[in-house]
């Protein structure tokens, strides 16, 4: 494997690592995956767009209320739609996220068209590194990517809130038990994975492109990531990812890169039938 294609592995991985973080916490929450993640990082691309491009604000701002916006949304879908079907299987409620992500998808190609876009930001050169090519934005998703992870450790390590998510996450009844305001938690932890989902957005609009399909586009490589680190886990979340963008890289050395979209599919397939777990996850044990 080039250095170049390293580079384009760490690339991957920086934008789908914190989405798959979020993924992660969501469903150490509310106990099912949801896969409107699609939709939600398709929102938060198209709302930094339109205050970036037709409001005429710095990408900076734009980002910082694109993720305010997705964060409301997901806090929103979660009291309108989720939040009354507790109770409900898994299936169910992953059947009903899919249909989110495409009423939100579709919304927006309502509004704005199946038009490819771009942020209004300026041209500028790639940097070589020892003969691998990698652009300034590409280089600020990962140091973003790395800021988040660090970020999210100190929250959910030495924060009470993050102590509380982690109860909760760990066993609800027994944190009720000792005071966690589950309701307080959820709604945090709703809203700070949407603000996550809306600055991937931003990283996919800088990185590849903007139209209605961008986020679902992500969602396959996402649910790897977090499914290879072990569903649940955050922090196996990163790794997961590293290691999807690898793989997707490693199959351009044997096949096309339009096959680069198989990986995950093969990664959720093997793991389901040989370590559903994933590889940092604990299997669960039935009394």
């Amino acid at each position: 494997m080039s250095l170049q294609m390293i580079v384009n592995a760490l690339v991957n991985a920086a934008l789908i690592a914190p989405p798959a973080m979020a993924f992660s916490l969501l469903f150490g929450i509310l106990r099912f995956p949801n896969f409107a993640i699609g939709g939600y990082i398709t929102v938060g691309a198209f709302a930094a767009y339109t205050l970036n491009v037709p409001l005429g604000l710095p990408l900076p701002l734009a980002a910082a209320g694109a993720m305010a916006l997705t964060a409301l949304v997901v806090w929103g879908t979660h009291v309108a739609v989720f939040r009354p079907m507790q109770g409900q299987s898994a299936i169910t409620l992953l059947v009903v996220s899919i249909a989110v992500t495409l009423i939100l998808e579709n919304v927006i190609r309502l509004f704005y068209s199946a038009d490819v876009r771009g942020f209004d930001i300026p041209l500028q050169r790639p940097w070589k590194i020892w003969g691998a090519r990698i652009t300034p934005e590409q280089l600020e998703i990962i140091v973003w990517s790395l800021l988040i992870g660090v970020m999210l450790h100190l929250l959910l390590a030495h924060s009470r809130i993050g102590r509380a998510m982690r109860a909760v996450a760990d066993n609800p009844m027994l944190a009720a038990i000792r005071g966690v305001n589950a309701a307080r938690v959820t709604a945090f932890t709703t809203a700070l994975c949407g603000a996550l989902f809306g600055l991937t957005g931003v990283f996919a609009g800088l990185d590849l492109v903007i139209e209605p399909l961008v986020g679902w586009n992500l969602t396959i490589p996402i649910f790897a990531a977090a499914i290879l680190g072990g569903i649940g886990s955050p922090y196996g979340a990163i790794l997961g990812a590293v290691l999807v963008g690898l793989a997707e890289e490693a199959t351009i050395l044997v096949l096309p890169s339009t096959y680069k979209i198989a990986v995950g599919f093969v990664i959720i397939a093997v793991l389901l039938l040989v370590r559903p777990q994933g590889l940092f996850g604990t299997a669960e044990i039935k009394k």
